[in-house]
């Protein structure tokens, strides 16, 4: 049915970020340029921010756009790389279907490229693969970052699919897929039972092993 599949990383791979590392990450991220954020900017740039919002802020605390935003995801990685070398951002138990999987995968994040390099790394999950892509360290890249289908139609340029299946958690995983052409899967986890996405997903399932099923029809 489908000659490649594609994932999402956080909510579906591997568990999400405690909010508490992320907020400790866009801290550092302030003070590394003398600012103290306050609580509300710090919620506010814990996770999807836009670059209106970046360039706005940016903007008033006189504070050059790309360093604050190199800055930002380099705290970023590090600080979610050392919480999964503390245990605390663990594979989920049903990434044991991509064993059964047979054709090509890929991952596509908007988390930083250093941050699933390192997860992939400690999970052993590079093996799986044939392309990931998470982010650079560029306001570019959050401009292109999903909702919009800029890294999934690359990753199925790299893996040469025609027809291919994006398996992600969030209403904006439904969203690329569906900008990309492509089906899209949403897997239910405990974060997400509540996410009613428009458009709907091709598939709605609460476990990556749905996956090898689909695939041999």
């Amino acid at each position: 049915m489908y000659d490649a599949v594609v994932f999402d990383n956080d909510g579906v791979l591997t568990e999400r970020t405690d909010r508490d590392v992320l907020r400790r990450a866009v801290r550092a991220t302030f003070e590394s340029f003398d600012v103290d954020p306050g609580e509300a900017l710090l919620d506010d740039f814990v996770a999807g921010v836009s670059p209106d919002r970046v360039e706005e802020t940016c903007a008033r605390l006189d504070l050059d756009v790309d360093a604050f935003w190199r800055e930002r995801d380099a705290q970023f990685a590090e600080y979610q790389c050392r919480a999964t070398d503390r245990g605390e951002k663990p594979a989920y138990d049903d990434v044991a279907a991509l064993e059964a999987l047979d054709v090509p995968l890929g991952v596509v994040s908007n988390n930083q490229n250093a941050t699933i390099d390192h997860v992939f790394e400690a999970h052993d999950l590079h093996r799986h693969f044939g392309t990931w892509y998470g982010r650079e360290p560029t306001m570019e890249s959050v401009r292109r970052k999903k909702p919009e289908p800029y890294y999934i139609e690359r990753a199925l340029a790299d893996l040469d699919a025609e027809t291919a299946l994006y398996v992600g958690d969030k209403a904006t995983d439904v969203v690329a897929a569906h900008a990309a052409g492509i089906d899209s899967m949403l897997v239910r986890r405990e974060h997400n039972c509540a996410v009613s996405p428009d458009p709907g997903p091709t598939f709605d399932v609460d476990s990556l092993h749905a996956i090898p099923p689909l695939l041999e029809k």
